[in-house]
């Protein structure tokens, strides 16, 4: 799945406040696209080494590499910011609302590349600025189905669609537990094995029932009823009754799906006439949190009836042996 692409006119527009961004250029450089989520300081660079300079980063002059260009001779600074934007820089950010050091606001202007200057010390800003990064550049999915917290567990609910999904939900908000969307989920991954959840803009917190249409959760249960995004633990599949269906009794054996190459657990729910669909997912729930804690009901009964086996096995044995009288 190819890296999604930001411009830098996106992250100003979006981070403008919250990191104190000044254009130097106005208007300049701010269709140029950001293609890769990390920041750096081209340190090594502004000195002469580029073999590794890796230029599609966002670049920070903090006040080391400010006050080391402004030390340089006119001819040297000049020769040096002319190597460094030479590079296709995205765009420059200077912390610590520092004064720009002579000849780089023409050359950075002559190549094309935004100058940016935020009043925020180098460390707050590399602080602020990663988590948005890296949430533009997670890889993304969209999903057909619904996501609610249930006691904090994020359930996502599967299956074809009229099956129940949404009245499903509706039961559970309804028991006092979260909407975070319905029918269309969209799903980004962060690190290695979290995957975060949330719905469209445009439809958040609007459920569909059919027969009824549509629903503003907050408006009628209230915004405790809903939250903005939900780390996704659990799948649960819900599938039409049929008398050939293979179902799990023990529960010994989890089986798993895989989204954006993390692995979840998948629980498969059969629908009948009568079956309370809502305190089984409650059920789900509060299964979960106590594998999570150690606690596995299937594996501990499992022990309790190959030992009770065991035992039983060695007392036939030795009721036989007394018996044995030749």
């Amino acid at each position: 799945m190819p890296a999604p692409k930001v411009t830098v006119g996106q992250l100003l527009d979006r981070l403008r406040g919250s990191l104190q961004l000044e254009e130097m250029q106005p208007g300049a450089g701010l269709d140029r696209p950001v293609g890769n989520p990390e920041v750096s300081s081209p340190g090594l660079v502004l000195a002469g080494y580029v073999k590794r300079f890796s230029a599609e980063r966002l670049q920070v002059l903090g006040e080391t590499e400010i006050t080391y260009l402004q030390s340089l001779s006119p001819a040297d600074r000049k020769k040096i910011l002319e190597l460094f934007f030479s590079f296709p820089i995205p765009a420059v950010f200077v912390t610590k609302g520092q004064r720009l050091p002579i000849g780089l606001r023409e050359i950075a202007s002559a190549a094309g590349v935004p100058v940016i200057r935020t009043k925020l010390k180098t460390a707050e800003f590399y602080r602020r600025i990663k988590p948005v990064l890296e949430m533009e550049f997670a890889p993304t999915v969209t999903l057909h189905g619904s996501l609610t917290d249930v006691f904090g567990v994020g359930l996502f609910f599967t299956g074809k669609s009229g099956i129940g999904k949404s009245e499903c939900v509706l039961d559970l908000v309804e028991r006092g537990h979260r909407l975070v969307a319905d029918d269309l989920v969209i799903t980004s991954k962060r690190g290695n094995d979290v995957l975060i959840g949330r719905g469209h803009e445009l439809q958040r917190h609007y459920m569909e029932i059919r027969g009824v249409g549509l629903i503003d959760i907050p408006a009628i249960f209230g915004i405790r009823a809903v939250r903005q995004q939900k780390r996704i633990e659990v799948v649960v599949q819900l599938e039409e009754w049929h008398q050939h269906a293979v179902v799990e009794r023990t529960g010994l054996d989890i089986e798993t799906t895989t989204i954006l190459g993390v692995e979840l657990p998948k629980i498969t729910v059969f629908l009948n006439p009568g079956k309370n669909i809502t305190v089984i997912a409650e059920v789900i729930a509060l299964n979960h949190l106590l594998r999570y804690s150690g606690i596995n009901a299937a594996e501990a009964f499992n022990e309790r009836l190959v030992g009770r086996m065991k035992t039983a096995a060695a007392s036939n044995i030795q009721a036989y042996l007394q018996e044995d009288h030749e």
